[in-house]
């Protein structure tokens, strides 16, 4: 007998409790995978299995649906494979340990795969279903989203047919998604060398500040402590004579710096005085900042004088205005819905190695054509101090469509059933929706799903509730697209 037998809906919860048995994490996809391809060849099922492992499954519409528009329903097979501390579990070996509490479903010790087990039932319920009336289905199970987006984007989409998507990777019921940001990594390098220079060394440390996921939490007016670092620095280099020794901060491209530390060289003579502007100017930043960065706070370490290698001069000023000049954080709003980010980017990390300091950015952008721009701007900058730009793990945006007709069943559909407005939403962060809207033409979609929360840890929860609330949810779209 199993944990979820008798929760509604049955077959759903049927197929996600044997998903929950197939170690599944990113990276350790081929279990899951073939248990689809062998889910279809079972039911006479057209399939198609990739060399990465993502399924296509295709299933013709029922009675009064034959001749419509087929529908892609899509999610993604792998999840976030996490575990307490104290927790013997096998993740690659072994399957969940599913617990229900009244309403919630969780994992023993473990994330719960929520994300997005739970759209890979949907999608398995359907296509076992002989009484659920839809148009012809195309059901798409990629892999490796948690870690790239990897699986959507080697797929192959010639063979899809719908024009129309139902993305199942939200975790708000509710909520529908109708947009999502494009990005890159840019990461901007800029040589330098070295002279000797007998001075004291100022070791800065500033950190405590809120940081943040730089696509989510970009318009919360946080600080950025690579871009405070810099602001800090002009005001030495301006006032004193200084040079750079080493800069470093942040941790990942795509969070807000919360951490970011300089060693400069500074003539003994002048310590004093460089110490007195460095205090003034952070705390003039946590004054503008006591909102949002409460906690920010500095610590400084003066050594013995000595002789030290240290930036030339020129290199010194290059950093310091790249710090202080290139872009960073909000660049526009989508004007068709003047709350959401349009476009943005983030100075996530800032590394001195070697012979260069780079500074890594997240760039973000649901229209591409901005997107590009920004990269450019940064290549601009960044070749006027005789460095490059590296661009890399590039995806595209998935673009608002002021005429949507999927949006606007799928709104009918919720307002029918419960009688109230849905929030209708765009997320500046990357989903599986953009690289399908780049692949296929004209391509029509909605992102939805049920309540989950602290997806990605081990208080992974899922509300059964709200499963079938989403699930009625999901057969009244598809009843709706006849």
């Amino acid at each position: 007998m199993g944990v979820l037998d008798g929760k509604k809906p049955e077959k759903v919860f049927q197929f996600f409790e044997e998903i929950a048995g197939i170690p599944h994490g990113s990276g350790n996809i081929k279990e899951i995978s073939n248990y689809l391809v062998d889910f279809a060849k079972n039911r006479n099922l057209k399939y198609r299995q990739d060399e990465k492992f993502n399924v296509i499954i295709w299933k013709d519409g029922t009675s009064g649906y034959e001749d419509s528009d087929a529908v892609i329903i899509q999610g993604h097979m792998d999840m976030v494979a996490v575990k307490t501390a104290d927790s013997q579990k096998d993740m690659e070996k072994e399957g969940l340990e599913l617990q229900v509490d009244g309403d919630i479903l969780s994992a023993k010790d473990t994330s719960l795969g929520g994300d997005n087990g739970i759209a890979v039932a949907y999608e398995l319920a359907l296509l076992d279903s002989d009484d659920i009336a839809h148009p012809p289905i195309e059901a798409v199970f990629t892999v490796d989203e948690e870690i790239g987006l990897l699986g959507a984007n080697y797929l192959d989409a010639s063979d899809l047919k719908g024009k129309k998507l139902l993305n199942i990777d939200s975790e708000d019921e509710g909520v529908f998604t109708v947009s999502c940001a494009g990005g890159a990594t840019v990461e901007c390098v800029l040589p330098f060398r070295t002279e000797p220079i007998n001075a004291q060394i100022i070791e800065i440390k500033m950190d405590g500040f809120a940081g943040g996921h730089s696509g989510v939490e970009i318009n919360k007016g946080r600080a950025n402590a690579n871009c405070a670092l810099g602001r800090v620095l002009l005001n030495v280099f301006q006032n004193v004579g200084m040079r750079i020794m080493a800069v470093n901060g942040g941790e990942k491209d795509n969070a807000i710096a919360k951490i970011s530390e300089a060693a400069i060289a500074v003539n003994p003579e002048s310590v004093d005085k460089a110490k007195e502007i460095i205090e003034k100017t952070f705390a003039e930043i946590c004054e503008e900042y006591k909102t949002t960065d409460p906690n920010a706070k500095i610590q400084l370490n003066v050594t013995e004088e000595g002789l030290s290698e240290a930036l030339s001069g020129p290199a010194t000023l290059a950093v310091i205005i790249s710090l202080v000049n290139m872009p960073n954080g909000i660049q526009r709003m989508n004007p068709e819905m003047p709350e959401m980010v349009q476009t943005s980017l983030n100075l996530g990390i800032l590394r001195t190695n070697g012979n260069s300091v780079s500074l890594s950015y997240a760039v973000r952008s649901s229209k591409d054509s901005e997107k590009y721009y920004l990269i450019e701007k940064l290549r601009s900058m960044t070749e006027i101090f005789g460095g490059e730009v590296k661009v890399s793990g590039e995806y595209p945006g998935w673009e608002y469509k002021a005429d949507s007709k999927l949006r606007d069943v799928a709104v009918s559909a919720y307002k029918i059933l419960y009688n109230e407005e849905p929030v209708v939403e765009g997320i500046h962060a990357g989903l599986e929706c953009g690289l399908f809207a780049d692949k296929i033409e004209g391509l029509d979609a909605v992102s939805f799903g049920p309540d989950m929360r602290n997806v990605h840890t081990t208080d992974e929860i899922l509300s059964i509730s709200s499963t079938e609330r989403t699930w009625k949810l999901l057969l009244k779209i598809l009843e709706m697209l006849k």
